[in-house]
């Protein structure tokens, strides 16, 4: 059995714990929080949860940590931190600083040769995966993705680290026509403005300066700066009322060529439909915990990306297995 950790502890970590459950092949061993433990209850009968200053103690008994960060912020620290003493697995979605948070990592799990895997999700990880296989094969051709129309976890909660703002959700939309003109073969260059909206539901504080808070959203770097960005001010009856699910989903589509010139037109489009943002996203997480501990335990050492592992690690069922059933 591949005995799993998480670190944190909030939707994606109750999904990671649904997901270690359901396997047959691991056992969740601790949860570690920054929060008061007494405050909080799991699903999982007889596990313990134990505060993230006594992380140490455990190095032990995990094969794989699972890093849950509160947010795109935390896991820079936590990861390169924990993979100083543990097989780590994490969902670091800022897509622009991957290359950094890469670096960061690898130089801790090589120097104690343990292995770490960052970045798999849906996007990045599944989708990531989708755009490299269709540019190789398609590499006269275009990709395009979009996302939603979902809740961003990450986006949301930057949103809420603004000062005096209560609870937000922000929610991706794809262009109707962008997508439409994509899908019908042409390859049009489109600007990240003209591929998406994104659209703020925002409970502010009592007081709470409303035009300051607008403008610290739409100006953000990485997060609403580059898109067409609508701000709502709600109440929290209505968040609650109307904003509670955590939906998303997307496409990554290539559209691309071939022929002497040029003169036979190819789609390849990959989707999802996700009742559960974060549910979705820790079955990606808890299938490459399985891998990097069969990769730790062949010798591999160092940071991995969904391009370094090879799809068989993910899977429950033996190689034998995947090539009789599924190839």
């Amino acid at each position: 059995m591949i005995r799993i950790g998480i670190y944190g502890y909030g939707n994606l970590a109750k999904g990671v714990e649904m997901a270690v459950n359901a396997a047959s092949d691991m056992e969740l061993v601790a949860v570690f929080t920054r929060r008061d433990p007494a405050t909080l209850k799991i699903n999982s009968v007889d596990v313990p949860l134990v505060s993230t200053d006594n992380v140490l103690a455990w190095t032990d008994k995990i094969d794989v940590m699972v890093i849950c960060g509160g947010s795109a912020t935390d896991l820079p620290k936590q990861t390169p931190e924990l993979a100083k003493y543990f097989n780590v697995v994490d969902s670091f979605d800022t897509h622009a600083k991957i290359p950094e948070h890469f670096e960061n990592v690898n130089k801790s799990a090589k120097s104690s040769e343990k292995v770490a895997v960052i970045s798999v999700g849906w996007d990045p990880g599944m989708f990531s995966i989708n755009r490299m296989y269709s540019s190789a094969i398609l590499p006269n051709g275009k990709d395009y993705t979009f996302w939603g129309k979902g809740v961003s976890q990450g986006h949301s909660d930057a949103v809420r680290r603004i000062t005096g703002v209560l609870d937000a959700k922000q929610y991706t939309i794809p262009a109707e026509s962008a997508l439409a003109t994509v899908r019908s073969g042409e390859s049009p260059e489109l600007s990240t403005r003209e591929k998406h909206i994104r659209e703020c539901f925002v409970v502010a504080e009592e007081g709470a300066d409303l035009a300051q808070i607008e403008k610290e959203i739409v100006t953000m770097p990485n997060y609403f700066a580059e898109y067409n960005t609508k701000v709502h001010f709600i109440t929290e009856e209505e968040m609650r009322k109307n904003h509670s699910g955590i939906p998303h989903g997307g496409f990554v589509i290539r559209s691309g060529r071939t022929g002497l010139n040029g003169e036979n037109q190819h789609i390849i489009e990959y989707s999802l439909k996700l009742d559960s943002n974060p549910e979705f996203t820790a079955s990606v997480l808890t299938a490459y915990a399985r891998a990097a501990w069969r990769l730790y335990k062949k010798g591999e050492k160092g940071c991995m990306t969904a391009f370094d592992i090879a799809p068989k690690y993910l899977s429950e069922k033996s190689t034998e297995e995947l090539i009789k059933i599924m190839l």
